[in-house]
């Protein structure tokens, strides 16, 4: 399954023509989410910005739309054999719902350090989950010998082209919604949200600025596209936890490089300032890897944004972690 000869690269028609076909697949199943704007948001960021909050999707995070596009399409014979992921959450959680809808059974191959309430959803989805040590093992390493013993299909996060056409949706609801944006920020983690809307928003507005954010402490993408090759590290210590991959996928580079038109990296400072910004001004709860784009515009990182879409990945945030984030940001408002 993880080879698609139309979501070739230097194909832009056919790419997009795949993510269509998501689109139809996951209508009336993912929900339409809401594009969301705040005055104080625009005063700060000093842009018009457009929120397009996939914080309020199923599961409460793009990763929903994905998980349906690719498990969809299994066969029956692939559907008896059940489905394994490994995922540090918001794709467990999506893969694990999604098998729930469909009666298929899920693994899910999770870190140790994942937060709770990440887990405890996938355990709501009567997912079978498997705890590694980052430090210590290797997670695919791990999810190749569970597929030796009980012969599943893997799906996973973001190296596949069913994966990356449903995540650009997210990208192709936000174009057709709101018109004439001059730049989106896309948070990157993997690179399949980023390489998926690209594809859609490149499709229908070429000259709109696509730019991918992330943290500082996990910029393996923004060196990739710098030296044009995959960059590596190994286990980042950054607080947005859904971007904590160690490296992008090969496929989804490929469109990156093609397509994207700059990547940026943002501060942990940064990241908090913006998840408390959300929240106290727009009243909306955002994971940190959420508020990767709405950082990048705080940080001052993209040129005369103009009219900005903003894609918020996600909002499964852990109670403690987010009280913390609100505690550190009042205390250095006061200093």
């Amino acid at each position: 399954t993880n080879k698609s000869k139309s979501l070739t690269p230097d194909n832009l028609v056919d790419c997009f023509a795949e993510i269509e076909h998501a689109a139809k697949r996951l209508k009336n199943v993912a929900y339409k989410t809401p594009v969301m704007t705040s005055q104080s948001v625009n005063e700060r960021c000093n842009a018009k910005v457009f929120m397009k909050c996939e914080n309020l999707q199923r599961i409460g995070a793009f990763k929903f739309r994905g998980a349906y596009n690719a498990v969809s399409q299994l066969n029956e014979a692939q559907r008896l054999r059940g489905v394994i992921t490994v995922s540090s959450g918001n794709h467990g959680q999506a893969i694990a719902r999604v098998c729930q809808m469909l009666g298929i059974k899920a693994t899910i191959v999770m870190p140790d350090d994942v937060p709770e309430i990440k887990r405890n959803a996938v355990a709501a989805f009567g997912a079978n989950i498997v705890i590694f040590d980052r430090s210590k093992q290797k997670r695919d390493e791990m999810v190749d010998a569970i597929i030796a013993q009980e012969n599943q299909v893997n799906i996973p996060a973001y190296e596949h082209p069913h994966i990356i056409a449903g995540q650009g949706t997210a990208g192709l609801e936000l174009i057709n919604e709101i018109k004439d944006l001059n730049t989106v920020l896309i948070p990157c983690g993997g690179g399949g949200l980023l390489a998926g809307s690209v594809i859609a928003i490149k499709s229908i507005a070429p000259d709109c600025r696509v730019i991918g954010v992330e943290p500082d402490l996990a910029d393996d993408g923004v060196r990739s596209f710098k030296s044009g090759h995959i960059q590596t590290i190994t286990n980042p210590q950054t607080i947005a936890d859904g971007t904590r991959t160690e490296s992008i996928g090969v496929l989804n580079f490929e469109i990156i490089k093609r397509y994207v038109d700059d990547l940026v990296s943002v501060s942990e400072h940064a990241i908090e300032e913006a998840t408390a910004m959300l929240f106290y001004r727009g009243k909306i709860v955002v994971e940190p890897s959420g508020a990767l784009g709405v950082a990048a515009l705080l940080e001052k990182k993209v040129e005369n944004p103009g009219k900005a879409g903003v894609i918020i990945s996600g909002g499964n945030v852990d109670g403690a972690i987010f009280s913390e984030i609100l505690r550190s940001v009042n205390v250095r408002s006061k200093t």
